[in-house]
């Protein structure tokens, strides 16, 4: 067993230690030298890649573009939408000066006291102003809308507390903003995206989801309503995956972006916006993985298949490089990603070990025995379970068991996340069920207090109202703090 991996905290020991050991170990990302930030690692980048790309295709697939807007942003801008401002003001960082100088005494550079700017400029940690005062430039008519446009980019909300992945200073996301002529359609628009990370982060993540929409108090700051998709982690915790925002006329109205429409009169336009984050490795990590290290579904994986040799002697090792290579060339022709590691600075072992770390789905190994007897031993990642097989047909063999892989690994996180749903009538049954973890249905009389007492003596809150829901759920009944009437129950959970 690979030093790495015996290093590996297990998850019923410390489930917080657990993912920060295998971010690191499994060569993700690690802390960078500025506080708060993380450097993104190659095989962490490549699983963000391929996120990106699929979304990306999804995005075009429903009639958005790419753009790109600036990383700075004037701070009147974020004046002009009141709530957007109290929204953000605390987690923005400020630029002030644009000129560094020597200092006099040699000490190093200083900024320069005379470079001050006009107006400070705010580094994005979202960018609907900065996007609607350009709008502006880009709408007069009904016959300019709607834009759907998307931009893939960073921001950077100043964190104190911080986490790889799941809550950093600087992240990377990609962030939709679209305009529309009338309401119906920007409301359309953002549950329409919402879906889209639905579809994705159950058909490609292999994470099941809950989708709704916001409470008042939890939602983005200057949104009429605020969708979301709620997953759980393998500690009982819920992760905000995604969300998409109806934003109304707010920003149409704070930058004056007006049109005429198709009755010759002037109206604002309607706007949203929506957006996921490298969070979302966080929740691949945390929904699959175990006390071995990372478990990828598939369709995600850097290396669907790693092939590894054992090998006597380099006559053998030149063997089985020749019977491997026709293997390697069918799987690679049914669009399968594989990796033949025939490097002599590692034992198989440890490349065993390293692999099963970084959570290769399909791992095969072939010895002289093998070769011999024209068989290739697999494992895979999601059960363990290793066989011996005829290389005959191995790779629509492999092919298939991926697919199979997906479908299991889906299906685990949906079983643990369905038999992790309670619902609770009394708040003393809510005390007692939060400290188990796991989503909690409840009946809430839909004010704001009632949602703050319960987070501040329970540290829960509402994730959301969600769009399906069995019919007692949807039955009225009493509000399980106040007693008062509720319309029906919501999603309340310990979130990260």
């Amino acid at each position: 067993m690979a030093k790495e991996l015996k290093e590996l905290t297990k998850r019923s020991e410390n489930y917080s230690q657990w993912y920060n050991d295998l971010v690191v170990k499994a060569d993700l990302a690690e802390q960078s030298p500025v506080r708060g930030c993380m450097v993104i690692k190659p095989y962490g980048y490549a699983i963000w890649e391929k996120m990106q790309h699929q979304l990306d295709t999804m995005f075009k697939e429903t009639g958005h573009v790419n753009a790109y807007f600036p990383l700075l942003i004037p701070k009147s801008y974020l004046s002009r939408e009141a709530e957007h401002v109290e929204g953000f003001a605390k987690e923005c960082a400020v630029v002030t000066h644009y000129r560094l100088k020597n200092a006099e005494d040699g000490s190093g550079v200083i900024v320069d006291p005379a470079a001050k700017l006009e107006e400070e400029l705010i580094i994005r940690p979202t960018s609907e102003t900065i996007i609607w005062s350009t709008y502006k430039n880009w709408i007069n008519s009904y016959r300019d809308l709607p834009i759907l446009c998307n931009q893939w980019a960073n921001v950077v909300r100043w964190e104190m507390r911080t986490r790889l992945f799941l809550r950093t200073a600087e992240f990377l996301w990609q962030e939709g903003h679209t305009a529309h002529a009338t309401r119906e359609e920007a409301e359309a628009e953002a549950q329409k995206m919402l879906h889209v990370y639905g579809d994705f982060a159950e058909k490609y993540m292999a994470v099941p989801v809950i989708k709704g929409v916001k409470s008042a108090n939890e939602r983005f700051a200057g949104a009429l309503d605020t969708y979301t998709i709620e997953g759980l982690m393998q500690d009982g915790k819920a992760l905000q995956c995604g969300t998409s925002h109806f934003l109304g006329q707010n920003f149409a109205k704070a930058f004056n972006v007006q049109f005429v429409d198709k009755n010759n009169k002037l109206d604002y336009v309607w706007a949203t916006s929506w957006g996921v984050s490298t969070r979302l490795m966080g929740a691949l990590i945390m929904t699959h993985s175990d006390d071995n290290g990372l478990v990828l579904p598939p369709h995600l994986a850097p290396i669907q298949v790693v092939i590894v040799p054992i090998y006597k002697n380099d006559e053998q090792l030149k063997q089985i490089d020749a019977k491997v290579e026709g293997i390697v060339t069918k799987l690679r022709n049914m669009g399968v990603t594989v990796k033949y590691d025939n490097a002599d600075n590692k034992r198989p072992g440890f490349k065993f070990a390293d692999y099963e770390l970084k959570g290769v789905p399909v791992r095969l190994a072939m010895g002289g025995r093998d070769l011999e007897n024209n068989t290739i031993e697999l494992m895979r990642r999601d059960t363990l379970e290793k066989e011996t097989r005829s290389c005959d047909g191995i790779e629509e063999y492999v092919k298939n068991l991926l697919e199979e892989i997906q479908e299991n690994i889906y299906q685990k996180a949906l079983k643990y996340r369905n038999e992790h749903i309670v619902k609770v009538d009394t708040y003393e049954q809510f005390k007692e069920q939060i400290e188990k973890g796991g989503f909690i249905l409840a009946h809430w009389d839909g004010t704001t207090e009632t949602e703050e007492r319960i987070k501040e003596e329970t540290k829960a809150t509402i994730r959301c109202i969600p769009f399906e829901a069995d019919e007692e759920s949807l039955t009225p009944g009493v509000d399980m703090v106040t007693g008062k009437p509720s319309v029906r129950r919501v999603l309340f959970a310990r979130a990260y």
